[in-house]
């Protein structure tokens, strides 16, 4: 009898790990990711990636808002009897009685090395906290938050000059490549699942907005950190004369001033440890992304300015 896959997923993290199991013929029965958004401004609808690769794929979906108290979609599952559940941030919690609806149960592809970084931001804290190495995890899905066993861990250096949305892409990829083995390995009782040392959990809160403001006090490489890790959103910025500044890209400089002093006519910006950030790319609330040699032509940022600290 031919074998049922779920897969559970949004982001367009997810979208190269469905499109491998679909191109290499694995059976996907159902996908399930969430329910389409309205813009925060207009009314335009935003469909999932998940869901506009699925209707490309001609994959049936299914978009519930809430699988909590969902009679009707325990019912459909239940009654699908699938072997396997495949889950990407998929960006809900998945009740614990729905986890013994599939013959092998629910893993996860999970963007850290765990047990460090779960939760729901793991690639943008390791970056953040200019960790070495980064990584992806195939676990086994239980009630408690990303603290199931771990079949395989696979392992990228972590590449300092990276944003947050180059480092998941290569992860992303990197899991459409060893999913496939994973999958063969549960489907015939080959995989072999270990469980986690739950005395060295970190956690990857959800990142909030004004974590985004820059503190002209810390070193500069904790700035580039936080410049790669919150791009391209919410974004790394500073306030100057009432407006909002998004960096987009900068790099370590070599001068010094004071904490927030500018001290180049190509805004390079003194902060902590006797340091410089050089600033590469930067956004101007409510402008279009510009290079740094474009935007100091019309800008009121000159060398000797104050930038406020946080």
């Amino acid at each position: 009898m031919p074998k049922k896959i779920i897969f559970m997923g949004t982001p367009l993290f997810a979208v190269p790990i469905l499109k491998s199991l679909y191109q290499n013929g694995y059976p996907i029965s159902i996908v399930y990711t969430q329910a389409p958004q309205r813009s925060k401004r207009g009314q335009k609808i935003n469909k999932s990636p998940i869901q506009g690769i699925s209707e490309t794929l001609n994959i049936d979906f299914r978009s519930p808002i809430t699988l909590k108290n969902n009679e009707e979609e325990y019912k459909f599952l239940k009654e699908l009897n699938a072997d396997l559940a495949v889950v990407v941030a998929y960006g809900q919690i998945i009740p614990k009685e729905f986890l013994k609806l599939t013959k092998k149960g629910f893993i996860n592809v999970h963007g850290s090395l765990l047990p460090a970084w779960r939760g729901a931001a793991p690639i943008q804290r390791s970056i953040m906290n200019l960790d070495d190495e980064i990584g992806i995890s195939i676990m086994k899905i239980v009630e408690a938050l990303d603290s199931g066993p771990v079949s395989n861990l696979y392992k990228l250096k972590l590449d300092n000059n990276q944003n947050a949305q180059e480092v998941s892409e290569k992860l992303s990829m990197l899991a459409a490549e060893k999913i496939l083995d994973n999958i063969d390995d549960i489907l015939e009782d080959k995989a072999e699942f270990t469980e986690q040392d739950h005395s060295k959990a970190t956690y990857a809160k959800k990142i909030e907005k004004k974590e985004g403001q820059i503190d002209w006090k810390i070193g500069a490489p904790k700035i580039i950190g936080k410049i790669n890790g919150l791009f391209p959103s919410p974004g790394a910025f500073f306030s100057f004369n009432g407006e909002r500044y998004k960096i987009l890209k900068a790099e370590i400089g070599n001068g010094m001033g004071g904490f927030g002093e500018v001290i180049s006519d190509n805004l390079e910006i003194a902060c902590g440890n006797n340091q410089t950030i050089k600033i590469l790319e930067i956004q101007r609330e409510g402008k279009n992304p510009q290079k740094i040699s474009e935007f100091m032509l019309g800008s009121k940022i000159k060398k000797g300015s104050m930038i406020p600290n946080v």
